[in-house]
């Protein structure tokens, strides 16, 4: 699919918003309305290789299990998502979220979103209306990233590791 882009402006110190979208736990907080049952694909959430894998809420969306992970991180400005969707994760992914400096304490935040089907079928579905509808779901949770980071309102449930702590040991005195 051709790239698109959003934008908004968020009134809150960049090193903020880069520290609450460098733990990728806190994604499915905003995009819970379309990528659904995350799983966190590693125990540390935050930083250069920390991912999920996620269920996209997408129109024809025979298998609409997906993942992407933090392959660049430039602090504090710049997060790179790569990742694999579709039948036989074939559907590769790239979100860039760039975060700029403005007037009076703001930020810019500039969100690119793209996916490079590979077979015909695949590129058929997108043309379908899975673009438009990746547009409208990135757009609102656009909109609900600046939401919870300003006011902190509508925040969905943040993801965990299954199965509860994997140090049983922390804690325990012998």
């Amino acid at each position: 699919m051709q790239p698109f882009t959003l934008e908004t402006t968020i009134a809150v110190p960049r090193e903020e918003i880069f520290a609450y979208l460098a733990d990728v736990a806190n994604h499915p907080e905003f995009t819970d309305h379309f990528l659904r049952d995350w799983h966190m694909t590693r125990e540390e959430t935050y930083g250069l290789g920390a991912g999920g894998r996620f269920r996209a809420k997408l129109p024809f969306a025979r298998f609409p299990w997906g993942d992407w992970a933090i392959s660049e991180l430039e602090e504090p400005g710049l997060l790179v998502l790569r990742g694999r969707s579709g039948k036989f994760n074939r559907v590769r992914t790239l979100s860039l979220v760039e975060l700029r400096e403005v007037a009076g304490g703001k930020t810019r935040v500039t969100v690119t979103v793209e996916t490079r089907p590979e077979l015909p079928s695949d590129r058929l579905l997108e043309s379908l209306g899975q673009r438009r509808a990746a547009k409208r779901h990135w757009r609102k949770a656009v909109k609900r990233l600046r939401a919870i980071l300003e006011e902190g309102r509508l925040r969905g449930a943040r993801a965990t590791i299954a199965g509860g702590p994997r140090k049983p040991a922390t804690g325990l005195r012998a």
